[in-house]
This record gives structure tokens, C-alpha cells and sequence, in this order.
């Protein structure tokens, strides 16, 4: 039976071995870490320290609030940051889009990037400070936003400025913001953790109960040093990524793909490919058979697949938006990997062009 190869990694990716022996070490310290005794206080020990240890590997001088999740984290801040209205980026992942469903939505260009005209004027138009979301780096094409400039007008305007660093966490360095959020099993840690990283707890308003009373329920204490033993693994496959895809890219435009945002400066483990005339459901169907797993559109809700607001919002028409899947790279892909992929797109795109 052929190997499966997975290319699905900005959905999740394999907790990293090093992850996985501080889970099981952890384990061992059960008790709650707001108790009181020895037990407790040991466990609060190693909670604190993988905080830190998070903390230092991030590169982050602020407040780390510990969460189950980027989703987790980006809805405590859009639903508790000191402001008094919330703009959102068109393309921002369906988390936000659920916990912000009346924002506005700033628009993208066919690169997938803010128009920084429009968020100035939409930020000069609202009436005390507003909370911006931008993720740093898209889900689903990759595209990488000019957070810098987007700060700049945040910070001139009076606003805060919550970044979604879901994807590019653990493999660009964090940039500058208010409010971070971060996910532990995007990078290689565990599945049901992820952080909230606030430069300023005044600007966030509590809700009692752990986490400095920011958030309610026992510490999870095991992922927690899964997270952080993920953020020291080695880093240096991001460089390999970027060569990979663009081989994978190069082959894919002379093969007849298309690549989504192409111009743009993008994350190195995230590409977006159309195949002219074959519906994604059909593409996902055959690399499936063939033992090679991507993705298309947005899933992460529902477990389906419904159009991309994403796409749509960058220009694309409904026939191209139905024909893009998703292809993202883990520190364990390899350049014969790419050639597998490759082959299997010709395969699937001589079928289609044969029976037409």
C-alpha cells in the first residue's frame, strides 16, 4: 500500500516528539495548579514555567493568557477589549467573522492585502477607539498582511490592534500588537491549547476566575508544556518550504495551474492553486484516492466545505473560487513529495481535459 502523503498542515499538523514527552512528563503532575498545596504549587510551578518558556520562544514581553485555542483567544479579545467598535479584515479567518458578525469589513485587493485607505477612512469614522483584527498571515492562500503599516495607522487613530498569528506563529517572529492569538497545534504542539498574548492587561476586561482572572477552568498543565517544548523545536525547515513551493509552483503554472495571490509576499508553508475546469470537491476526491491529503475553501467550522469569503473577497469569480484547493507544507515535507503531488495534479487535469 502507498504511504500516504499529508499536505494539509495549516488545518493542523503532528504534535512534534518533543511536544509529546513533555505531555507525558507533565502528566504526572495532576493536581490543580491554583490549589494551595504542595501538589498544587508543584503544578503551578511547571505551569509558570512553561508560560515563560513560551513567552521567551515568542520572543513576547507581555501578558500570556493560556486558552484552548486561537479561537478561544481571538473571541476574548474582540468580545472584551476596552474599545468601542471592531473593524475586521474581508479575508480574516470564519473565528473572527463568528465572534464579530456586524463589523465592518475592510477591503483586500486581488493580492489579498488591506487597502490601507480604507481602513484610515473606516477608522476615522468611528466614534472612540476601535479594536482592528488582521491576521498576519491567511489561512488559506497565505498572504502575508503589512502589519507594520497597518499598527501605524491603528496606533495614530487611538485604536488597539489584535493580530491573528494562528499560522505564521513559530515561524516568522511576531510582530508588534496589543493582542496576539497563537495555536499550539498549528506549530506542532497539542491539539486544545493556544494563548492570548495582551500587551496591556488594563486594556482587556476580566471575566474572574484563573489567569489572572481572565479566564475560567483548570489549568491545563500537560498541554501547556506540549506548547512550549513545540515552540523550541527546530525552525530551519521554514527555508526549505520556500524553495519547495516555489518548484511546486513553477511546475504547477506550466502544467496549466494557476497560482491564488501570486504577487504577494506569502508564508512559505501556505499556497493556493487553481486547476482550470476541475471543481476542488473533485480534486479533493482523487488526491484522496491516491493516498495524498489537501484541502479547499474554509472547513474549520463544520467539518465541510462551503465557498471561500476569502477568495471572493480578493475578486475571484464563483467558477474560480470552485476550482482552488489548498496545499501546505510540515517540517517533514520533501522535495519527492512535491514530485508525488505533481504528478498526481497532471493525472487529475489530463482526465479532466480527456473527457471534455
Amino acid at each position: 500500500m502507498t504511504e500516504r502523503l499529508y499536505l494539509d498542515h495549516a488545518a493542523t499538523t503532528p504534535v512534534v516528539p518533543a511536544a509529546r514527552a513533555a505531555i507525558a512528563d507533565a502528566l504526572d503532575l495532576w493536581a490543580n495548579p491554583s490549589s494551595p498545596h504542595g501538589e498544587g504549587r508543584a503544578a503551578r510551578a511547571a505551569l509558570e514555567a512553561a508560560r515563560a518558556r513560551i513567552a521567551d520562544a515568542l520572543g513576547w514581553d507581555g501578558e500570556i493568557i493560556l486558552t484552548s485555542g486561537a479561537s478561544e483567544a481571538l473571541a476574548m479579545a474582540l468580545s472584551r477589549a476596552k474599545t468601542t467598535r471592531i473593524l475586521v479584515g474581508a479575508t480574516e479567518h470564519d473565528a473572527v467573522l463568528r465572534a464579530a458578525p456586524d463589523a465592518p469589513r475592510i477591503p483586500v485587493g486581488r493580492n489579498g492585502r488591506i487597502f490601507p485607505a480604507a481602513l484610515e477612512s473606516a477608522l476615522a469614522e468611528a466614534e472612540g477607539p476601535a479594536l482592528v483584527a488582521i491576521q498576519s498571515a491567511n489561512n488559506e492562500t497565505g498572504v502575508l498582511q503589512d502589519v507594520a503599516a497597518i499598527r501605524a495607522l491603528v496606533r495614530e487613530a487611538g485604536g488597539l490592534l489584535l493580530v491573528d498569528a494562528s499560522q505564521s506563529a513559530g515561524k516568522l517572529p511576531l510582530v508588534a500588537a496589543d493582542f496576539i492569538a497563537v495555536s499550539a497545534h498549528k506549530l506542532g504542539g497539542p491539539p486544545g491549547i493556544g494563548a492570548l498574548l495582551v500587551r496591556d492587561l488594563t486594556t482587556l476586561a476580566p471575566s474572574g476566575g484563573q489567569e489572572k482572572g481572565y479566564r475560567g477552568g483548570t489549568e491545563n498543565v500537560p498541554a501547556a508544556a506540549g506548547f512550549a517544548a513545540a515552540l523550541s523545536a527546530p525552525r530551519g525547515w521554514i527555508d526549505r518550504a520556500a524553495d519547495l513551493r516555489r518548484e511546486l509552483e513553477h511546475a504547477l503554472v506550466a502544467a496549466g495551474g494557476e497560482v491564488v495571490a501570486a504577487g504577494a509576499e506569502r508564508l512559505p508553508t501556505i499556497g493556493a492553486y487553481r486547476m482550470p475546469g476541475v471543481a476542488a470537491t473533485a480534486q479533493l476526491v482523487q488526491f484522496d484516492l491516491a493516498g495524498i491529503a489537501v484541502s479547499a475553501g474554509s472547513a474549520c467550522s463544520s467539518g465541510t466545505l462551503k465557498p471561500s469569503h476569502v477568495l471572493k473577497a480578493m475578486g475571484l469569480d464563483d467558477r474560480a473560487i470552485g476550482e482552488v484547493i489548498r496545499v501546505s507544507f510540515g517540517p517533514a515535507t520533501r522535495r519527492e513529495d512535491i514530485h508525488r503531488f505533481l504528478d498526481c495534479w497532471r493525472a487529475i487535469a489530463a482526465r479532466a481535459r480527456a473527457a471534455a
